[in-house]
């Protein structure tokens, strides 16, 4: 019987193939299943670049690309395209092995070739190349082929570099581009060395072993092991597709033992979630009900799968759903947001809670600044209630005046703390009347309750969108699994912080130190959506949950397209206009309509585009709708997290709307607070940008949003 592996790209291109096309590659394919492949024709090319490239009829139109090594009886399908443009990949490209990795790479020598003679005609003097510093022997230790070497030796600019991103294989252009960023060879080994899907490379390589190889490169090639493997891989490609987890991602999901708490970062569309999504299904995999469990006060799910809010715990569910096809594995694992969890456990402790509308706790706080006399606005003592208060979870007035009030601006004297708690007092005690609470409240209460009756809650919980959870909610995780080894994965990204929550888990009794993985590479988003986005978080630098700055250096997609558009209209009605021509032209090109997503700042813009596409035929729904797949998505910036489209609108980009007054702090009452919301409403944009996997196009009225690009 053949051994059949199959490429991550060949499972990309036959899930965008129309049914009857897809069973003529099964039939095709499953040839190789047989005893011999007797009977399909495995046809090589002449003038290829690579002899162990062949071509499989598939029907009159398509063909297959298959990678059949010299030694042996392995075939790799490697992708599936019309005729012409399979045959043109069978004689452009060229496999090979990473000398430093031992991977499988593959990379267009046709075009490597054919931009040689263009940077000979522009080429500097050497000590001006891009390269000069770095020596032949340290970019062949970092993996680089030396046949690629002469083309590397004339680039003279990052364009020259970039230029080379489709051609090369991902290792060799990540060595070049972390070098081209100011790395040193350490460094730009340590970003390489992400791509190895074991700790350590392998200590002898052949150069000619691509099963061994392909058998290292799982991020790229999965091998089947039986007919009903191989049907099940083909009924579900986009399923099938999640287990090509990157080496990095795979490292970090599918290590046995984290000591303590562990932490991913990363900027957007990096894989943090689909990682943490393989990390609980690895350990419910390994998971047993520990002793004493299950009973009536228990929660009998091992692990907890958790998130900020209940459209991405929605969203979170969905996608186990497709990965953790094992009803057992599956009823492990608890896909929760955070207030759901608090309320869970305060009901069964008291019965259901009532949960106090945020328009009524705002209508309390201006009740009790106009009855004493106050000198603040209510969004103020609001805010510090929440950020200083609660984040301390503070009982005692005393406690709460000689507390440190970090991240809090404005300086309180000792009797307008104590004003405040007076304040505080009415607002709560008024809540406690009425039987509500806030979620956050919640929180703490669901604290206390599980640090008085401690017992098994969760063996492990991993969290995701971790940035935006609040300090009452982190001790609320804290207490929900006990210490020890794999406990808490945290999934975080700073950058996209669009919630008012600033933490130190540090001082929360989470300790990450020396347990934080980075992830750099964006498979979301094309490399050109990303240069324009990431300008809109501004300079200042961002800390990350464990105290430290968080940086974006090395942050890139592999993927190109078209670059965004911005689109400047005289008024409302005709930035409106101008989205429904947009989205008639992205649906006339193929571009399904679900896959479309438009989002505002607010959500008067929001309701407008919604009234304004419907009035020209073209329907939609809320963000997070499961409905219809002939609807548009159109929503807030907000309602967008976690989500992601192949092409979104943001509109209303403009002064007055972005940032949004209401969300930022006046200078004048706090300028630390107001510098922290202006930053925030710059991630809030950032997030809705990068929901775009290929098309972005940004629209306003008046003045743009002081955020955008000049």
């Amino acid at each position: 019987m053949a051994r059949l592996a199959i490429a991550k790209r060949f499972l990309a291109e036959y899930a965008k193939l129309d049914k009857s096309v897809q069973s003529a590659v099964e039939s095709a394919i499953a040839k190789f299943a047989e005893h011999t492949h007797a009977g399909l024709h495995l046809e090589k090319l002449q003038h290829s670049r690579d002899d162990r490239i062949r071509t499989i009829r598939v029907d009159s139109f398509w063909r297959g690309v298959v990678l059949a090594p010299e030694k042996g009886d392995t075939y790799c399908l490697i992708t599936v395209l019309p005729h012409d443009k399979a045959n043109a990949y069978a004689t452009s490209h060229r496999f090979s092995v990473n000398q430093a990795l031992g991977v499988l790479e593959v990379r267009d020598e046709e075009a490597i070739q054919q931009l040689q003679p263009s940077l000979l005609a522009v080429t500097q003097p050497p000590e001006k190349r891009l390269f000069a510093h770095v020596s032949d022997a340290d970019l062949i230790r970092l993996g680089v082929d030396a046949q690629i070497l002469p083309l590397v030796r004339l680039l003279t600019s990052d364009a020259h570099l970039e230029a080379l991103q489709t051609v090369l294989p991902e290792a060799q252009y990540t060595a070049l581009y972390a070098l081209a960023c100011g790395m040193t060879g350490e460094q730009a080994w340590t970003e390489v060395a992400q791509l190895l899907p074991a700790d350590r490379p392998p200590e002898q390589v052949d150069p000619g072993d691509l099963v061994s190889a392909m058998e290292r490169t799982p991020g790229e090639v999965v091998f089947v092991s039986s007919q009903e493997d191989l049907q099940r891989v083909l009924a579900h490609p986009f399923a099938a597709w999640r287990t090509f987890l990157h080496p990095a991602q795979r490292k970090i999901a599918y290590r046995v033992t984290y000591a303590g708490p562990a932490q991913l970062t990363g900027g957007a569309g990096t894989g943090k979630t689909v990682t943490a999504l393989h990390r609980a299904a690895f350990l419910a995999a390994r998971a047993h009900t520990p002793a004493g469990a299950g009973g009536p006060d228990q929660m009998t799910a091992p692990i907890l799968l958790t998130t900020f809010t209940r459209n991405l715990a929605e969203a979170l569910e969905a996608q186990l759903a497709l990965l953790a096809d094992d009803p057992v594995v599956r009823s492990r694992i608890d896909v929760l947001n955070v207030d759901r969890l608090a309320y869970a456990v305060v009901k069964r402790a008291r019965g259901a809670p009532g949960i106090a509308d945020d328009r009524d706790v705002r209508a309390r706080w201006s009740q009790a600044a106009a009855d004493a006399g106050l000198p603040f606005t209510p969004v103020f003592l609001d805010h510090e209630w929440e950020q200083v208060i609660l984040a301390q979870d503070l009982r005692t007035e005393q406690a709460y005046l000689t507390c440190l009030r970090t991240g809090r601006g404005r300086p309180l004297t000792k009797a307008q703390r104590s004003q405040v708690w007076q304040a505080t007092e009415q607002v709560t005690s008024e809540l406690g009347a009425a039987r509500q609470s806030t979620h956050l409240q919640l929180a703490n209460e669901a604290t206390h309750l599980l640090r008085q009756a401690p017992s098994v809650r969760y063996q492990h919980v991993i969290v995701d969108e971790a940035q935006d959870l609040h300090p009452a909610q982190w001790r609320l995780l804290r207490a929900v699994v006990p210490a020890g080894p794999n406990d808490l994965f945290i999934a975080s990204d700073p950058h996209q912080r669009i919630y008012d929550n600033h933490v130190s888990l540090t001082s929360l009794g989470i300790g990450v130190r020396g347990r934080s993985r980075r992830l750099t590479m964006n498979y979301r988003t094309t490399q050109e959506i990303l240069a324009w986005a990431v300008p809109l978080l501004g300079p200042d630098p961002v800390s990350g949950l464990d105290g430290e700055v968080d940086s974006l250096l090395g942050y890139r997609s592999p993927m190109h397209g078209p670059r965004p558009q911005l689109h400047k209209a005289a008024g409302r009605d005709r930035e409106l206009a101008a989205l429904a021509e947009r989205i008639r032209g992205w649906l006339a090109n193929g571009i399904e309509a679900h896959a479309i997503g438009v989002a505002a700042r607010s959500t008067y813009v929001a309701r407008e585009a919604r009234d304004a596409l419907r009035a020209a035929g073209i329907r939609s729904v809320s963000p997070s709708s499961q409905g219809s797949k002939q609807s548009v998505r159109v929503g807030t910036m907000h309602g967008m997290k976690g989500l992601e489209f192949q092409a979104v609108a943001a509109i209303g980009v403009e002064k007055g709307l972005v940032p949004a007054p209401a969300a930022v702090t006046p200078a004048s009452d706090d300028a630390v607070a107001h510098a922290q919301d202006l930053q925030r409403e710059r991630c809030v944009l950032f997030v809705a940008c990068t929901r775009a996997r290929d098309h972005l196009y940004v629209s306003c009225t008046g003045e743009p949003s002081p955020f955008l690009p000049k």
